[in-house]
């Protein structure tokens, strides 16, 4: 409840500084034109049929995985408190986007408020902070798990990992409002198109007629260094790992420690390697439908497809699903 009311406080703090650069500026733009995937109508309702499909799979899977580790005490365990957290952040992530996409494709209207352009990427900036800190606390998690098993409860006992998720919410937060809050502060006078198909800070620093060459710096250290400390932290991590795997001697062990790191491992990889080359790409890769494809990798694959990694890897979470199905019987309804 406190990390809603403080979300929506913030909003409301993001709302009153457009409001003021709005009387600074009056030739502030009023909204943003997105592009479309294609403006033929028979390609339009195949988008919308498609990101429609996407937005279902993933909340269908997200809500699945949420509800079979509530339902089932035996993964009431740090690591998959965890994985509750990234199906969470995952709902909310594909939910910023994903529903606006289907909007457009349908109803053909690409315009979005200069506010809604605000709240989408302030939402985005959050949700992509929380998965990749999550995402290096899962693989701390895994390192304690396999490398030092006795300590494991002493070390990451429910106290600690709600420090944890209270850090790397904390930090996505105030990165997001100080991304939000430099980029906004710059003024936008016109062509108010984006190329992409959703509002993003770099899509929003091509078409500023201010000087932001300061914001691509702040923007570059920036991802450089969260991105270079987690993907070290993950690697290290895995390092040790796999050091400790492979001195167990039963090929059974061995295949019960990377049943619970490959999924992990898998996620992480796609995420990390989607999200750099969306916002890292060599500029001779750059063009309107290279930056379309890897928006979407991004944004729309990994909330859908990280359910289903789980739900394929994970032999506890299967047997969980199982266990709930044959609970209450759902058989019958395929009977």
């Amino acid at each position: 409840m406190k990390v809603g009311t403080s979300t929506v406080n913030l909003y409301a703090f993001l709302h009153r500084m457009i409001q003021e650069n709005d009387v600074a500026n009056q030739s502030i733009i009023k909204g943003f034109l997105l592009m479309g995937f294609s403006s033929d109508h028979n390609l339009q309702m195949m988008y919308f049929l498609i990101f429609l499909s996407i937005y279902l799979i993933a909340l269908i899977g997200n809500f699945l995985i949420i509800a079979t580790v509530a339902l089932n005490y035996s993964l009431h365990t740090p690591m998959y408190g965890f994985l509750v957290n990234l199906s969470i952040i995952d709902v909310c992530y594909i939910t910023t986007i994903v529903p606006k996409t289907i909007s457009v494709c349908f109803m053909g209207n690409n315009l979005i408020s200069f506010f809604g352009c605000v709240a989408q990427i302030f939402s985005v900036m959050v949700f992509v902070g929380a998965e990749i800190s999550l995402l290096t606390v899962m693989a701390y998690d895994r390192y304690v798990a396999i490398c030092h098993p006795l300590q494991y409860r002493l070390i990451m006992n429910w106290k600690t990992c709600i420090y944890m998720a209270t850090a790397f919410w904390s930090i996505s937060v105030i990165h997001a409002v100080l991304e939000t809050t430099v980029t906004f502060s710059l003024s936008f006078c016109g062509p108010n198109i984006l190329e992409q198909f959703f509002c993003d800070v770099p899509s929003l620093l091509k078409i500023s007629c201010t000087n932001t060459q300061v914001n691509k710096v702040i923007v570059f250290v920036i991802g450089s260094i969260v991105n270079s400390f987690c993907i070290l932290f993950i690697s290290v991590s895995y390092g040790y790992i796999f050091s400790t795997v492979l001195r167990i001697p039963a090929d059974q062990g061995r295949y019960k420690v990377f049943s619970t790191c490959i999924p992990h491992m898998t996620v992480s990889t796609l995420f990390v390697t989607t999200a750099l080359f969306s916002h890292m790409k060599p500029s001779g890769l750059s063009s309107p439908m290279v930056n379309l494809l890897s928006g979407v990798l991004y944004t729309v694959l990994p909330p859908m497809l990280n359910p289903i990694i789980y739900c394929l890897r994970n032999k506890e979470i299967q047997e969980a699903m199982w266990k709930i199905l044959k609970k209450y019987n759902f058989h019958t309804i395929f009977s």
